[in-house]
């Protein structure tokens, strides 16, 4: 499972994610093989919270994958 960083100011971080199984900040780098994991995860159907902690529906986590690098 993924969760949504947020930023210094609260919002949706636009640089990470964050692996919550080992607490781990993926980089939203196109070469870091941890965020083509997430990506694969993603669509496969692992879970995706946003940052306050809140369950993504499938809808809005194919939208958040499409403004993806």
């Amino acid at each position: 499972m993924y969760q949504q960083c947020k930023d210094s100011f609260n919002n949706i971080s636009t640089t990470c994610i964050k692996r919550l199984v080992d607490n781990a900040f993926i980089p939203l780098n196109p070469d870091n093989t941890d965020y083509q994991r997430f990506k694969e995860d993603l669509a496969n159907g692992v879970a995706l919270s946003d940052a306050e902690g809140n369950p993504m529906t499938a809808d809005q986590i194919k939208t958040f994958l499409e403004g993806l690098a």
